[in-house]
């Protein structure tokens, strides 16, 4: 959203699914008034929705059949003279003049442009990859290749720019999920050529390097998918680095977010390390290291968080609130004295108790526990929105 905005694109449909209330609210409270001004233009929320008949009774199936539903928006008169439609992921991390993007789109006369940047052989089978002729058009297009498909995705990235050593590293290019399609191409693939194809990675894409100008575009700056826990953590922590990669501070192309109005942090006597600590929070006698802590955070006396990204609290309790708590032997929002984390992620209002160790000590990879509040996915323990982590508990 922040990226359109700065980009000086105002026209916005964001197309919602899964859970989607919380992302409803966060997207009426930042991006109508907030300051931000969209003169003709509109954020507009399109949500799954399910209609009588046999099709309606189905969510959205894939990227493209949520555009699929919405398309008559398009041949909608006000919308008549749309010439490009950028579509974009809510799950990436990256700062993107989407201008420069969709100029090298119209230079090109393309159909279709694709962002795409180079990457490592580890993390190569989780993307869509492609390769490209000298002009810059892609003639292929493989959905996460594994072995032998993967191999022959190999590509000299040198031509990019690359040095001969950064090339070695990152022989694969792959598609960002960021594309710009001409609105004519856009309809006929998705209601004449294609119809029942309900992805544009693994479906749609492909089929279109075969009849179409697919264009990339190489983005050079940094680019994360956070569509998974871990991933999702990664990209959190790497964020206290003391020269991160990835900045969200820039005076000219700002990140919007919701206002909420928090006191500054109180901090008594902490030692805190390699930490983001948000707005609002109060911090006793603690040790904070390597760890991202979420607005309205408390940690008690003796607590110590490692490697672990916190998400805070959506409302407070008052100080008389957590002494009743405490004297009835129940657990109040945020951590209690004495308790030892790492490797975790907190979700929002957890209710951490007293003499409570979260360390996974028997690096258990996956585990399923809702009864006892926490998940453990890729060796991280999740603790689960609202759950209450009862004092002296050990995970």
């Amino acid at each position: 959203m922040s990226n359109c905005i700065n980009s000086g694109i105002n026209k916005i449909f964001v197309l919602t699914q899964f859970n989607s209330a919380s992302l409803n609210r966060h997207l009426a409270r930042t991006y109508y008034g907030n300051g931000i001004n969209f003169g003709d233009g509109f954020v507009e929320v399109l949500a799954a929705t399910q209609t009588s008949g046999e099709a309606g009774k189905k969510w959205f199936q894939g990227t493209a059949d949520a555009v699929r539903q919405f398309i008559w928006l398009f041949e909608d008169a006000k919308n008549r003279d749309v010439e490009n439609i950028l579509i974009l992921c809510g799950d990436h991390l990256y700062r993107m003049d989407y201008m420069e993007f969709l100029q090298s789109h119209v230079d090109n006369n393309a159909d279709i442009t694709i962002s795409c940047v180079p990457v490592d052989n580890s993390r190569a089978s989780d993307y869509g990859l492609v390769k490209m002729d000298g002009r810059g058009r892609i003639v292929q297009f493989a959905e996460k290749p594994k072995g032998a498909d993967l191999k022959a995705m190999q590509t000299d990235t040198t031509l990019l720019g690359l040095s001969p050593q950064e090339a070695m590293k990152s022989p694969y290019i792959a598609s960002m999920g960021v594309y710009v399609f001409r609105t004519d191409v856009l309809l006929k693939l998705l209601r004449w050529r294609y119809p029942t194809s309900n992805d544009f990675g693994s479906e749609i894409i492909p089929a279109a390097v075969m009849e179409y100008d697919v264009q990339a575009y190489i983005f050079k700056d940094y680019w994360e998918d956070i569509g998974t826990i871990r991933s999702f953590y990664e990209a959190n922590l790497a964020l206290t680095e003391e020269f991160p990669r990835f900045e969200f501070y820039d005076p000219k192309t700002p990140f919007y977010t919701s206002p909420r109005y928090l006191p500054p942090t109180k901090i008594d006597k902490c030692r805190i390390k390699d930490a983001i600590i948000s707005h609002g929070c109060f911090l006793r006698e603690c040790s904070v290291q390597h760890s991202i802590v979420g607005e309205r955070s408390r940690l008690d006396y003796g607590v110590e968080l490692q490697d672990t990204v916190m998400l805070g609290a959506d409302y407070y309790q008052t100080e008389p609130e957590i002494a009743s708590l405490l004297a009835e032997g129940k657990v109040p929002i945020g951590i209690g004295r004495n308790s030892k984390i790492r490797n975790c992620i907190i979700d929002k209002n957890a209710k951490i108790g007293k003499d409570v160790v979260i360390v996974n000590k028997d690096g258990v990879e996956e585990a399923d526990r809702p009864e006892e509040g926490f998940y453990i996915r890729s060796g991280l323990t999740i603790i689960m929105e609202k759950a209450t982590i009862a004092d002296g508990t050990v995970i």
